[in-house]
């Protein structure tokens, strides 16, 4: 309850003190404005630093690199593709990024994860997939999930636990060292950097614990970036950007979406959870609590390209977003998940189960409120017609702290809005002109965008949590415009 508890009581206790004590609630808002100043500035930073990073790591030759390294050509791939009722030609497009990869596709299994619930469809587009690209790769594994067994939650989690413990077997047919191999969880539309498995193969063999942490690579959500309405690229390249500044600063990494990880750890600990909806960060908070918090995720400034949020119209795309970002803000259910096994582990010591605690609280919390007290909830103690407010001087000063915090946030979006430009796919170059002056000027829809799909979903999903009305998994559709 507490997450659900500390957004409503802010929100109520704004409204409640501008009625009752304004120049109270005018300190309050001034002291957090001041502190997302520093917020922005402080992300600003980071962003143009990570993108500096990611711009030289993606033009180095990581398979040459790879080759200088003894053992290199013992490493094998095993990547994950859960499918639930994709079309074709969206699978059709990641496979073909598999194949053309710089890493030695006979070192690489991919485990096609199919759902009982889609088996016609499944078993079909598998079919094809196999004979277009199964002879590439070292093994072609194809799984399906039974439907409707006990305990489990639908969705990708379940279906990937399944799957790997089927892999297993194959693995352990062949005894390969669980040591060499780095698994990849993608999600079905990601398309692999060319360099993206060499990269992490580099990482992974120096590093001097390859087995105790994740590896988390930049996504873009840019397959199709050029079919989707204004606000659903101007989301999509907020997740990016945001992520991006984490990069930097891997003590508040969790995994997100696509990610890699050693084989050995996802067996240590079981395989990913079957109960839960936010496999793909639980993961990581697996592995920290078995391995008593010597366990970390590792920044990769590479990309993995997925689709940004589409629909059948305008309007059923906005509703696949908001449920796309409620999802993401499920992972508030970390925070029982942290505390009450926190309390459990005497080993971890205090000042790690404080750093993630506070990380996952002080971010979730200011996902769902920051918008709101910024362009909302902000104005309104300035517009009480109280004698104490309007001859104070921190009321008389703040539309100056105001202005600047705005300005400083313009200066932001001007940064972010000249780098999602660099970021779009090379097929684009025929769209130069006036429609990237479009992908520029797009983010004047930020506010709108943080609102409405940033700050209502967050705080839906801590209400949910705080009130026992828990969300299940929801495949985001995806779906692409026939050329």
């Amino acid at each position: 309850m507490i997450p659900g508890a500390l957004t409503w009581g802010t929100f109520v206790g704004i409204i409640v003190l501008t009625l009752v004590r304004p120049i109270i609630a005018v300190y309050f808002i001034v002291i957090f404005d001041l502190y997302w100043l520093i917020r922005v500035v402080y992300l600003i930073i980071y962003i143009v630093l990570s993108f500096k990073q990611y711009h030289k790591d993606s033009k180095i030759d990581w398979r040459e690199r790879c080759q200088k390294i003894p053992g290199w050509e013992k490493i094998y791939h095993c990547i994950f593709m859960p499918t639930y009722k994709e079309p074709l030609d969206v699978l059709r497009m990641s496979f073909s990024s598999l194949v053309n990869v710089n890493f030695p596709k006979e070192r690489m299994i991919v485990v096609f994860c199919l759902e009982e619930g889609d088996k016609e469809n499944a078993l079909r587009n598998a079919e094809v997939l196999r004979q277009e690209f199964g002879d590439a790769f070292h093994k072609f594994i194809v799984t399906l999930h039974p439907k409707g067994l006990p305990g489990e939650v639908p969705g990708k989690g379940s279906n990937t636990a399944w799957a790997a413990q089927e892999a297993k077997k194959a693995i352990d047919q062949e005894k390969i060292p669980y040591e060499n191999i780095i698994v990849s969880s993608f999600d079905v539309d990601s398309c692999a950097h060319p360099q993206y498995f060499s990269y992490v193969t580099y990482h992974y063999l120096t590093s001097e614990n390859p087995t105790r942490q994740s590896y988390q690579p930049v996504p873009l959500f840019n397959n199709n970036i050029w079919e989707v309405p204004a606000i659903m690229r101007v989301v999509s390249n907020s997740t990016t950007f945001w992520l991006m500044s984490e990069q930097l600063r891997p003590e508040r990494l969790f995994t997100f979406s696509s990610h890699s990880m050693s084989f050995k750890a996802l067996a240590d600990v079981g395989f990913w959870q079957n109960d839960i909806v936010t496999e793909d960060s639980r993961i990581f908070l697996q592995c920290l609590l078995f391995y008593d918090g010597d366990y970390r995720v590792k920044s990769m400034h590479i990309p993995i390209s997925m689709d940004a949020v589409a629909g059948k119209n305008i309007w059923h795309g906005f509703v696949n977003l908001y449920k796309q970002q409620r999802r993401w803000a499920w992972g508030v259910e970390h925070f029982p998940y942290l505390v009450w096994n926190f309390s459990k582990n005497k080993k971890i010591a205090f000042v790690t189960k404080l750093r993630y605690l506070w990380n996952l609280t002080e971010g979730m919390y200011s996902w769902a409120t920051a918008p709101i007290i910024i362009f909302i909830l902000g104005n309104f103690p300035f517009r009480m017609p109280d004698w104490e407010v309007r001859n104070s001087v921190i009321s008389q000063n703040a539309p100056h702290v105001l202005q600047i915090l705005m300005s400083a946030a313009m200066i932001g979006l001007l940064v972010s809005a000249m780098m999602s430009v660099y970021f779009l796919p090379d097929k684009t170059k025929r769209f130069r002109g006036p429609r990237v002056l479009i992908m520029l000027l797009q983010w004047a829809l930020f506010p709108i965008c943080m609102i409405a799909f940033g700050s209502a979903p967050a705080t839906e999903a801590q209400t949910r949590l705080m009130l026992g009305k828990y969300l299940g998994f929801r495949v985001t559709e995806k779906m692409r415009k026939k050329e």
